[in-house]
C-alpha cells in the first residue's frame, strides 16, 4: 500500500534524503540502484551512527541522498534508526522520507529458495525462522515509515518504475499516471491508488473461440465494446478522474497508479486499461501501462 504523502513536495527547495529499509529479500538492492540511477548519492548499509555525519558532509553538493539500512548491518537497531530519522526530520533544510519495503512471507521464502541465499537472521536455521524473526523485529519500523511498498507481486522492473515515479528529482513534468490491469484471483495491486472493477462486463472467456485471445486483440475489443454498459462505464470513469487528477497534481503528487481488475486479468481488465490509457493520453497526461497477470498460465474467466 502506498501512502498519499509518499511524494516529495516539488515546490520545496529542501534537500531530498531517503532512508530505505525493510524485509530482507524485498528488493532493497534493486530500489537503491534505482535511486542511484535517478541521480541520488546511494549508500548501502552505513553504520547508523554515521548517517547524520554523512548527511552533513554531503550537503555541500546538494545532491539528493539515499541510504539503505537493513538487518545485515552489524549495528542494526530499530530504535536507533527511528531516532536517526526523527533527528533528521528536525533539520529545516532536509526533506526526509523513511521508505519501507514489505513482502509476503511466501514470496520471500520463494526468493531465498530460488537464489539459494541464507537469510541474515537465520544463517543456521530454516529461512522461515529468519523471516519470522525479522518481521517481529521490524514491525515498529514499518509503522514509522512514510512510504510502504509491498513488492510481493512486483517484478524488478515494476519496483524500479515505482521508485522512479515517486522519487524522481525533477518533478516539473507534472503528474505521471501508470495503469495496470490485474486478476482479482491474484490480489489487488498493493501499489494502486485507485482501483476499478471490470468484472460486471460480458466475459469473453465463456466464448470458446475468444478464450485464447486477450484484451489486446481486436476480437475481444469488439466483444466487450458491444456490451450495453461498456460505453457508460468508460464515460463515468473518465468523468470521475477528470477533476481528481488536477487536484492530485496541485497537491504535489507526481505519480499515480490506477488499477483495473477482472477475474482472470486477461480480457476485460486488459481492454479497459488500454482504453483508459488512450483517454488520459488525449487529455495530455503522461501515461504508462502494464498487464500484470496477462501471461499467467492459470488466468481463467
Amino acid at each position: 500500500m502506498i501512502t498519499m504523502d509518499s511524494h516529495f513536495d516539488p515546490a520545496s527547495t529542501r534537500r531530498k534524503v531517503v532512508l530505505l529499509t525493510g524485509m530482507s529479500g524485498a528488493g532493497l538492492s534493486t530500489a537503491l540502484k534505482a535511486f542511484e540511477d535517478l541521480g541520488y548519492e546511494a549508500v548501502d548499509n552505513l553504520r547508523l551512527g554515521l548517517i547524520p555525519a554523512l548527511v552533513a558532509d554531503s550537503a555541500i553538493s546538494g545532491q539528493p541522498l539515499a541510504v539503505a539500512i537493513d538487518t545485515r548491518n552489524v549495528n542494526f537497531s530499530v530504535d536507533d534508526l527511528i531516532r536517526v530519522a526523527e533527528q533528521l526530520r528536525q533539520d529545516p533544510n532536509l526533506a526526509l522520507k523513511l521508505v519501507f519495503l514489505e513482502c509476503a512471507d511466501d514470496a520471500l521464502q520463494s526468493r531465498f529458495t530460488e537464489t539459494r541465499r541464507r537469510h541474515p537472521l537465520a544463517s543456521d536455521r530454516p529461512v522461515t525462522d529468519g523471516i519470522r524473526r525479522e518481521r517481529e523485529l521490524l514491525w515498529r519500523l514499518r509503522d514509522h515509515a512514510d512510504h510502504v511498498i509491498d513488492t510481493s507481486l512486483l517484478s524488478i522492473h515494476d519496483l524500479r518504475r515505482l521508485v522512479v515515479g515517486h522519487y524522481r528529482i525533477d518533478s516539473s513534468s507534472g503528474l505521471t499516471i501508470f495503469i495496470t490491469s490485474f486478476s482479482y484471483r491474484h490480489g489487488i495491486p498493493r501499489e494502486a491508488d485507485l482501483v476499478f472493477d471490470a468484472r460486471f462486463l460480458a466475459n469473453p472467456h465463456w466464448e470458446i473461440k475468444l478464450r485464447h485471445l486477450s484484451g489486446l486483440d481486436q476480437a475481444i475489443a469488439d466483444f466487450i465494446g458491444h456490451d450495453p454498459d461498456y460505453e457508460a462505464f468508460m464515460r463515468h470513469m473518465t468523468e470521475l478522474l477528470a477533476p481528481l487528477l488536477p487536484r492530485y497534481q496541485q497537491e504535489g503528487k507526481s505519480y499515480l497508479t490506477i488499477a483495473v481488475g477482472c477475474t482472470g486479468g486477461r480480457h476485460r481488465s486488459v481492454f479497459v486499461a488500454e482504453q483508459l490509457v488512450t483517454q488520459l493520453a488525449v487529455r495530455g497526461y503522461v501515461v504508462g501501462v502494464v498487464h500484470r497477470d496477462l501471461d499467467r498460465v492459470d488466468n481463467k474467466a
